[in-house]
């Protein structure tokens, strides 16, 4: 298909590293994306496998004189 060889750096190409700055920015927003997907997760998880109706009030009911 490619040929032997395929995995090795074109001539010429040297890529360089990326700076200090822009892996520290990777690292925060690639977290955040995982912080916020694992808390949409956990609130929207049951509805999307029909565990809990969406409508369902999340368990925080106040008192009986709120019908």
């Amino acid at each position: 298909m490619a040929g032997k060889g395929w995995f090795r750096p074109m001539h010429g190409f040297h890529p360089h590293a990326p700076a200090f700055r822009h892996r520290a920015a990777a690292t925060l927003l690639g977290g955040a994306m995982w912080f916020w997907l694992l808390v949409r997760a956990k609130e929207d998880g049951p509805v999307l496998l029909g565990w809990r109706h969406p409508w369902d009030h999340h368990g925080d009911h106040h008192g009986d004189e709120h019908h």
